[in-house]
């Protein structure tokens, strides 16, 4: 296969069912360009606040995006590059950009609310209190992996020293552009413009001037970070921010697609391999792995979470929405093409590389280096794309941290334990959830990290209940959301019953150490309370969904 055609073929479809089906969507829900949004309802200037539509791109766009969308490809592609590229392509328009899209609507439908009150409303209280708390505990997890993930990037070498610079400068920057747009009426286009020279600056300063520090400092100094931003208006760095740093991703993928042209790799791995590789089996472990590339239930958390917020029309959801959700789609197959292009079975690791942040970077930079360009410049090559990731990373790290601020709000909101302990106060909120995940870093989140892709898919699954039901509540066509729910419930349950199964067999088995033993037992412990919440909610979900309760 070759390399060209594959991206080329991916780029097409993508764009057809955006003009298509999520044309189709926006039609069949109602979407209404005369309503008024949240945004401008409730505009307080610090949560909801209404974005021009490029920024807003820029934020939800780097906010899903992270890491997810290059780890995720890689790593399945040990099953061959035909499976991962055709759920790729299947699960990101009908299941991806479907929940992104539909997430963002029924929270600006029910005054910008995140998908907890949106599932009391159609759902239930009960299945709300259980899906909050579930969802708290799955960002807790997210805030402790990001900020390891980023501390791990600016420490280690002279390159992730410039990621540290970079990235310092770059939060200065951001703060800069906001006042300068949001405060001084600046023109968007020659702000962006000064903005990316500045980025590219902030980038060329990283370069030369490193910053070595350990990384407990980092990861002090990224907590305290996450404190400040989440608290903060959402114009005077969220905003900006998150719009710069999606140049860094346009830029990478555009620089991808151009060397994929000029170097036109060929692809090595098998286009099929079988169905069971190793221990782990296609199915669910492909559709669990791939992850952000086709779907993520995170997206559907920030979509009602930050997004819904700043919307400045309803129309303008379908792109920030399933638009987003279909470019880092592209960003998905671009990683598949790197892992295939650089290994012959899609094993990375037996073939030398760490990490797919290294297989990613080292990939796309090798394309540059066929092309016959300067060391240096496919050094720089990789260290920007380095940065992007870090970057990224950030963005989704601040976004987690806001969206458990308002989750925690919210599930204490109008009760007396949290009026006692203002527990529904912004400022408690974010400590507490900081706090925690701060505790869960160090802690050592890696013993329950193996189980997140699980509980991260299986928050798709109300996500859908959410959309389905209040649909349905509203004499709206649902039934595109039935095989979503039923797949997608289907893969996150026998997943983590697998997972389960396995750490039982190898307890039973002996011979592990008090570590390993410790960790085993941890996970299945985890493991039955989440599949018994599952089901709870697909139990009260689907009575409402399938006409069982009005």
């Amino acid at each position: 296969m070759n390399s060209i055609f594959l991206i080329v073929m991916a780029i097409v479809i993508f764009v057809v069912a955006y003009l298509t089906y999520g044309r189709y969507l926006a039609k069949a829900w109602g979407i209404d360009p005369n309503r008024k949004t949240p945004a401008h309802e409730l505009e307080d200037g610090v949560d909801y606040c209404p974005a021009k539509t490029p920024v807003l791109m820029g934020h939800h766009f780097s906010s899903i995006a992270g890491a997810g969308p290059i780890n995720g490809p890689i790593q399945a592609a040990f099953f061959g590059w035909v499976p991962c590229f055709l759920w790729i392509v299947i699960g990101g328009i009908f299941f991806g950009a479907v929940q992104d899209f539909g997430s963002i609507f029924v929270s600006i439908r029910h005054e910008g609310k995140s998908l907890g009150e949106v599932i009391e409303d159609n759902i239930g209280h009960k299945s709300r209190v259980l899906f909050t708390v579930f969802a708290w505990l799955v960002l807790l997890l997210v805030i402790a992996a990001f900020a390891d993930i980023v501390a791990n990037s600016f420490t280690g070498s002279a390159a992730n020293g410039s990621v540290a610079t970079a990235s310092m400068l770059f939060i200065v920057l951001a703060i800069g552009f906001g006042f300068a747009v949001y405060r001084k009426n600046a023109s968007m286009v020659v702000a962006s413009i000064v903005g990316v020279i500045l980025l590219a600056g902030c980038v060329a300063i990283g370069l030369a001037f490193p910053i070595e520090l350990p990384k407990t400092f980092w990861i002090i100094f990224v907590f305290v970070y996450i404190m400040i931003a989440s608290v903060t208006p959402v114009w005077i760095l969220l905003q900006p921010r998150d719009y710069l740093s999606s140049f860094l991703l346009y830029f990478m993928m555009i620089a991808a697609v151009i060397g994929i042209f000029g170097a036109h790799p060929a692809i090595q791995i098998p286009a099929f391999v079988d169905f069971k590789v190793g221990n782990n089996y296609l199915f669910p472990t492909l559709f669990i792995t791939i992850a952000c590339g086709a779907i993520s239930g995170f997206h559907s958390l920030i979509g009602s979470g930050t997004t819904s917020k700043q919307l400045d029309n309803e129309k303008n959801a379908l792109m920030v929405g399933y638009g987003s959700m279909l470019i880092e789609c592209v960003l998905a197959v671009i990683s598949l093409i790197a892992v295939a292009t650089l290994t012959s079975d899609g094993q990375f690791a037996a073939a030398g590389y760490s990490s797919p942040t290294v297989v990613f970077a080292t990939a796309i930079s090798g394309f540059f280096a066929q092309l016959g360009l300067s060391e240096g410049a496919v050094s720089a090559t990789y260290t920007i794309i380095a940065l992007a990731v870090s970057c990224f990373c950030l963005t989704s790290l601040d976004t987690g941290t806001r969206l458990g601020r308002f989750m925690f709000q919210e599930l204490f909101a109008g009760t007396e334990v949290g009026k006692k302990l203002k527990l529904d106060n912004m400022y408690v909120a974010t400590v507490i959830t900081a706090l925690c995940g701060f505790a869960l870093c160090l802690a050592g989140y890696a013993k329950v990290w193996p189980l997140f892709g699980a509980c991260n898919q299986l928050v798709a699954v109300p996500a859908f209940l959410a959309i389905g039901t209040y649909l349905k509540k509203q004499g709206r066509n649902n039934k595109m959301l039935y095989i979503p729910i039923i797949f997608m419930s289907c893969a996150t349950l026998v997943s983590l019953c697998f997972s389960f199964k396995n750490n039982l067999t190898a307890l039973i088995a002996g011979g592990l150490d008090g570590a390993a033993t410790f960790t085993n037992v941890l996970q299945d412990v985890i493991i039955v309370p989440i599949v018994i919440l599952a089901v709870i909610l697909l139990i009260d979900g689907g009575k409402v969904l399938w006409g069982k309760e009005k």
